[in-house]
């Protein structure tokens, strides 16, 4: 590896970093969590994926996603069962990428994914939010003030530092200075030390102390579920992301084998679960991070703070964090989704405000959801809607019907409507040279069709079959002629 890239992986790393620190911390209080297990969690599942994973570049941690998932769980059940549903969940990934169904994320549209991202950098925005907090009050009066100054500050220097040089990361600079400024001035704000106490040793191995148990089970099996769901889908959308900043290609499957391995080596050492983090994703790369090294170096400082760097991490001022976060939510959003709005069907963009304002309001998993099912939805309504027939009167006086478009349980309805047994001739031809047969509505409808020239004393021959509708034919037990 060249020095000057070495350089620019290793300074991403770290400055990557020190965005981790605050979102796992955070998303560890949330989850009502001791905050060493989001950073045990941070530190284990980004080194293992950025050294084992199916996309250099991309980095993971202890998600905000996960997080709002298993709240319920820890407050009903305690932390060892979360521990369990962390290795369970890690499985349950670990078999997703081994089954090769990572290519499933083909099936999330376009315009899915920009109301992923785009309510995806609302919600990283929206989170800072909190840091303007004091207990439950907002801040007031000078300490506000000092706060949106030393964030518009940390913004200003993110946004101008690369017309003075791109040798080092604008946010690690925006960190370091601003934290530098806040200890030799002695401005009084809130630091990471606020938040949580981050000293600690090594993780130690020990098996989830829970009855290991069928009951058990059926309490860890629905939350493993959907964690692993979350994880998988935001870190294959992530993963489609990173594709598109850097113009090279990443292995779905092999992101997914490593994210779940990482997730069981989480589990068994105590730490949170986790996924790709677009935020932390987006500071990498615009960092100049590309290769496995810029993660690992993330991941292996986030565990050199815990051991001997707390007291100095501990000082880093909250609104420079903040200010870091607001830039990559600016960042993260897609801009030129706005643009287009006027330009793409008006389906498409419901879909894109649909899945932005589901992932603000629920969760991710069910916002993907809905996104593919309207676009699916509406995918078989345009089908549907492009069937017709172009009926012709033979010369010895039958009538030839040829079609044109899919048959489908959607389209069934306008298929039959094309015909008019009663006053057809008595010999009827379909040609289904152009007409493909989807399902077994499809089957259905040609059988019905059969039934109606039948009933009228007339006969139906179909010509032009598909080797395909032939065999859904046959499954169908029907014969044909």
């Amino acid at each position: 590896m060249k020095p000057k890239r070495l350089r620019a992986d290793v300074l991403a790393g770290l400055t990557t970093s020190f965005a981790l620190l605050p979102e796992c911390i955070a998303f560890a209080l949330v989850a009502h969590l001791n905050p060493l297990m989001g950073l045990y969690g941070a530190f284990i599942i980004c080194t293992l994926t950025a050294l084992f994973g199916g996309r250099p570049g991309m980095v993971s941690g202890a998600a905000g996603s996960m997080a709002v998932v298993i709240v319920a769980l820890v407050v009903q059940h305690g932390v060892q069962y979360l521990l369990a549903t962390v290795l369970l969940g890690g499985l349950i990934m670990l078999a997703f990428g081994l089954l090769r169904l990572g290519k499933l994320v083909r099936m999330v549209p376009h315009p899915v994914m920009l109301g992923f991202v785009n309510g995806l950098a609302i919600v990283i925005a929206l989170a800072q939010l909190e840091h303007f907090k004091s207990g439950e009050a907002w801040l007031s009066g000078s300490p506000l003030y000092l706060m949106i100054g030393l964030v518009a500050l940390t913004m200003a220097i993110v946004y101008l530092m690369p017309r003075l040089t791109r040798t080092v990361p604008p946010a690690l600079v925006a960190i370091l200075g601003v934290g530098l400024a806040v200890y030799l001035l002695g401005l009084p704000t809130r630091t990471l030390g606020d938040m949580a106490n981050i000293a600690g040793g090594l993780p130690s191995f020990a098996l989830p102390d829970i009855p290991w148990s069928l009951e058990t089970l059926s309490i860890v099996a629905p939350y493993a579920i959907l964690m692993a769901l979350v994880g998988l889908l935001e870190t294959l959308l992530t993963l489609n992301l990173t594709d598109e900043i850097t113009e090279s290609r990443g292995y779905p499957d092999r992101e997914c084998v490593a994210l779940g391995a990482a997730n069981i080596v989480s589990g068994v050492f105590g730490g949170m679960g986790g996924c790709a983090m677009i935020g932390q994703t987006v500071i990498n790369l615009s960092s100049g991070g590309r290769s496995r090294l810029s993660g690992a170096v993330a991941g292996v400082m986030i565990l050199l703070f815990i051991l001997f760097l707390s007291p100095l991490i501990e000082r880093i001022p909250l609104a420079a964090l903040v200010g870091v976060m607001f830039v990559v939510a600016q960042q993260t959003f897609a801009w030129a989704s706005l643009r287009v709005l006027n330009k793409v069907p008006l389906n498409d963009v419901l879909v894109i405000i649909a899945v932005t304002v589901i992932t603000v309001f629920t969760d991710l998993a069910f916002a993907v959801l809905c996104g593919i099912i309207i676009a699916a939805l509406n995918f078989a309504w345009q089908q549907a809607r492009e069937l017709y027939a172009d009926s012709y009167q033979e010369s010895d006086g039958s009538k030839l019907y040829r079609l044109h478009g899919t048959l489908f349980f959607a389209s069934t309805t306008p298929f039959l409507n094309q015909f008019d047994p009663a006053n057809d001739p008595a010999q009827v031809t379909l040609d289904c040279r152009h007409l493909s047969f989807v399902d077994y509505s499809a089957i259905a409808a040609l059988k019905t069709l059969r039934e109606r020239y039948a009933k009228a004393g007339k006969q139906l021959r179909v010509l032009h079959l598909s080797e395909r509708c032939k065999k859904l034919l046959k499954r169908a037990s029907e014969h044909h002629d």
